[in-house]
């Protein structure tokens, strides 16, 4: 039986999200809204993803509000191109699988994590463990389920042996390692420059070029959703106060245009249109461009962008935020992914009977993970401080400063 939430009171959506720019929200509750949030916002976007807007409009007879089922309704066993996966129907993807894979490996090493612990822990738990895989309905290795960017892991770590701190060159340039590196800001959570250095190093194992650079920004940007008093508009400026190159230039362009916005109906086409620039893999999602998922320092992934307009356009409020990122259509479950966890570390409720929906049809505690990941957080940034504080006097009795106190 799949655990039932824990009673925090009520978590419906309101006009002005309870917790968003308040310092009063506990790292107990950004953390499970975070992770909770994430977990959310993929299940209501996988059974849309790869879609344009006009697409899911004429689909639903409307936009999506909440949890629908597949796009093939009973047959998506054989309906091409998605099959055999049930996107639906309040089924997490492998974004979700993804995010807790990482938690577990934190939760077996209890500090910070390096390219190597993917190799040593991530790996590992993907291809001896099976687990319960939703959109297959069975008990299997998420190796079985994960996309051909997260296969990479395995094939460049476990078989080729590769150093991990450069494994991730060669994969193609995607979403994949920003999509799962929640935890890395949660665990780094109000330090956003420690989230991205952190990031950067485990997702070196993984990405390269600007999907790497996504990975650094994303952790960062859920740290930075931790400080307290933070706003969607803090979050926006300690990315641009770290990111490079294209993926820079992207949110910068992109957040430009959301902030006119205050609905995401009338956004969804000037944040395509922002973000296009930037974006390689073109017009069609499903066909993409010769030049799209290489290395450059000219572009950017466009899930990112994107979910930080939507966070901008919805004030910080958790429902308005993901139900943009899944109505805008194209790799939407990792869009509302990233949404759902920035919302969420800001403090605003995930609507309780999503979250409910999400937990009972994948099968999974969306509770536990953020139980675990906020103890880990806790012991790191203990340690941080006695590690700290070793420097400290050791800087000082070179003379080169005095001690804090």
């Amino acid at each position: 039986m799949t655990p039932t939430p824990p009673d925090h009171g009520t978590t419906s959506a309101a006009p002005a999200p309870p917790g968003v720019g308040a310092p009063s929200v506990s790292l107990d509750e950004r953390v499970t809204g975070a992770l909770v949030g994430a977990a959310v916002g993929d299940a209501l976007g996988g059974p849309v993803e790869g879609y344009s807007p006009e697409q899911i409009l004429e689909r639903h007879g409307g936009r999506v509000h909440g949890v629908v089922g597949p796009w093939n309704g009973d047959a998506w066993r054989t309906a091409r191109p998605v099959a055999p996966y049930h996107k639906g129907d309040g089924h997490v993807t492998d974004d979700t699988l993804m995010t807790h894979a990482l938690v577990r490996v934190y939760g077996t090493v209890r500090d910070h994590l390096d390219a190597y612990a993917v190799a040593e822990h991530l790996v590992p738990d993907l291809i001896t463990h099976p687990r319960w895989i939703p959109e297959l309905e069975a008990e299997a290795l998420p190796l079985q389920r994960i996309f051909l960017a997260e296969k990479w892991l395995v094939a460049r770590l476990h078989y080729g042996h590769v150093d991990p701190r450069e494994a991730g060159t060669g994969n193609i340039v995607n979403c994949g390692a920003a999509m799962y590196m929640a935890p890395v800001g949660l665990v780094n959570a109000a330090h956003p420059e420690a989230a991205y250095a952190e990031a950067l190093d485990v997702a070196g194992a993984h990405q390269s070029s600007y999907g790497r650079e996504a990975a650094g920004v994303f952790a960062a940007a859920v740290a930075a959703a931790c400080v307290p008093g933070a706003t969607p508009e803090s979050v926006v400026a300690a990315c641009l106060s770290l990111a490079k190159d294209g993926t820079r230039a992207a949110i910068e362009a992109v957040c430009d245009v959301a902030a006119r916005h205050s609905e995401f109906e009338s956004a969804l086409v000037p944040l395509r249109a922002a973000v296009t620039p930037y974006d390689t893999v073109g017009p069609d999602y499903r066909a993409p461009s010769l030049g799209a998922r290489r290395p450059s320092r000219l572009h950017a992934i466009e899930e990112l962008p994107v979910a930080l307009g939507m966070l901008l356009v919805a004030g910080g409020d958790f429902r308005h935020a993901v139900l943009g990122s899944v109505n805008y259509g194209r790799d939407c479950d990792s869009i509302a992914t990233m949404a759902g966890a920035l919302a969420g570390a800001l403090g605003s409720p995930v609507p309780e009977d999503w979250a409910k929906t999400v937990a009972e049809a994948s099968r999974l505690d969306l509770w536990e993970p953020a139980t675990t990941l906020t103890g880990v957080a806790r012991e790191v940034f203990a340690r941080d401080v006695r590690r700290r504080r070793a420097h400290e006097e050791a800087f000082a009795a070179i003379g080169g400063a005095g001690c804090s106190g």
